[in-house]
């Protein structure tokens, strides 16, 4: 019996990497394949659709991240941990 798996249906692999290196690996690993060029226009879909989830998990991992950071800083002889602010770049 042959299944159809819709493009909706969660894949057996589909879960993002553990870490946000394992996730950035096998989406280096995805792009390589799909620049090589020598798939199937439905594998390359399922590749996309896997590159797609795997870049969004990198970017809320990095953003998860930055909200994390702290900087040391030296108050009244006290070294303190004040929250990030990254500088907006000004408009011209």
């Amino acid at each position: 019996m042959l299944k159809y798996l819709s493009m909706t249906e969660p894949q057996a692999d589909a879960k993002p990497a553990e870490t946000f290196e394992a996730s950035l690996e096998e989406l280096e690993k995805t792009v390589k394949q799909l620049e090589a060029g020598d798939l199937s226009l439905e594998r390359s879909i399922e590749l996309f659709e896997r590159g797609v989830t795997l870049s969004d998990a990198c970017r809320k991992q990095l953003e998860d991240a930055e909200t994390r950071v702290e900087m040391l800083i030296r108050k009244e002889g006290k070294i303190a941990a004040e929250p990030f602010r990254p500088e907006k770049p000004e408009k011209a």
